[in-house]
């Protein structure tokens, strides 16, 4: 696997670990990756209810609770790390602000088009920006805006495929159709950033994301064009991972068939890992009596049939009766708990090996 660059970021192993929230990658796993030559990822989804002890105002807590996760990362290590920050949530403004003021090193968008991102930006800001699309059309879009409106182009982006955990950038019927596969997908992105870097001069890596799991995945991948990759699932069953261990347990106990697309209240599809708490939403059961988050923008608790926050951030802390767990399509590979370190070196080997056997 070879290094690449984001902006003046040296990159040594190719690898970025995905942002998870709610609670599931803060600095704990961000550090440890950074610290073997990855990108780790904070998410700032679900901040505020993760640091409620700081404010009773979710706004104020997760500004602060991003500024702590931010400077908890930075004591524990020199390596790159980055903050996920999705574009549908409705503090979107202030965490983005945060995460520059903080100095992080990258930050990444996605759940939306984030066109005015660049506009957060000073000539002293040091943060590189990098998208999180699901099409070439998208790409081209973000690219186009921000360089007629702010000059400014991704400094890489990230290409994400149906296959991923979580939030889902397609519609239910497209997510087993050929035509919006990774695979399918990935080239046009290379296509239309190379187009992008004759055009202004600027170099704009692809890391594919969305069911890569192991190093036979990455080689596969980056056979296709990609400079790097983002996996999220593979990096929950380490012991850095943030969440509960009932959480990483829950991707060791699973099957393939536990793995399936659930309805989520921002409107998005997303995949999990089916449990009690999935049924009850299946059947009805659930349902939120008030908001008090208002987390995310799209999200109407009286049409909801669930809180997903609540939900998520109950899972996180190894409450799997009130929760729910994200997982790409993948997950169900993991069968032990390893660390960071053990999981970098397992997926260079699984790379190499596979490389030798096709030689």
């Amino acid at each position: 696997m070879k290094s690449f660059k984001i902006g003046d970021l040296n990159i040594s192993l190719p690898i970025i670990q995905g942002g998870m929230g709610v609670g599931v990658s803060l600095s704990g796993l961000a550090s440890a990756v950074a610290n073997e030559g990855g990108v780790g990822v904070i998410s700032a989804a679900g901040l505020g209810l993760i640091y409620k002890n700081k404010s009773k105002d979710y706004v104020k807590a997760s500004i602060d609770g991003l500024k702590e996760e931010i400077q908890r990362a930075r004591s524990k290590t020199k390596g790159v790390i980055g903050v996920n920050i999705m574009v549908a949530m409705s503090n979107f403004t202030d965490m983005v602000k945060v995460s520059i003021a903080e100095k992080v090193d990258i930050i990444f968008s996605g759940a939306g088009l984030a066109l005015d991102l660049p506009s957060f930006l000073d000539k002293f800001s040091q943060t590189k920006l990098v998208p999180i699309v699901s099409s070439s059309r998208a790409f081209a879009v973000i690219c186009n805006k921000w360089k007629n409106n702010y000059n400014y182009l991704p400094d890489a982006v990230v290409v994400e495929g149906p296959k991923a955990g979580g939030h889902l950038g397609y519609k239910k019927q497209e997510l087993d159709d050929s035509n919006f596969s990774l695979e399918h997908i990935l080239p046009q992105v290379v296509e239309c950033a190379r187009e992008m870097e004759k055009l202004y001069g600027k170099k704009i890596p692809v890391i594919a994301a969305g069911g890569i799991y192991n190093g036979e995945d990455i080689y596969k991948i980056m056979a296709l064009g990609a400079d790097g990759v983002q996996l999220g699932s593979r990096f929950v069953t380490t012991d850095e991972c943030d969440a509960n261990i009932e959480f990483k347990n829950a991707y060791i106990n699973s099957l393939e068939g536990d793995i399936g697309i659930i309805a989520s209240p921002v409107g998005m599809p997303g995949r999990a890992i089916s449990g009690d708490f999935t049924r009850e939403v299946m059947t009805g059961e659930t349902k939120p009596k008030a908001c008090p988050f208002h987390c995310i923008k799209s999200c109407d608790y009286k049409k909801s049939p669930y809180c997903i926050m609540l939900a998520l951030y109950n899972a996180a802390k190894g409450n799997l009766r009130r929760g729910f767990v994200f997982a790409g399509s993948k997950a169900y590979l993991a069968d032990k708990i390893t660390s960071v370190k053990e999981t970098m070196l397992a997926l260079k080997d699984e790379f190499v090996s596979y490389q030798n056997k096709n030689i």
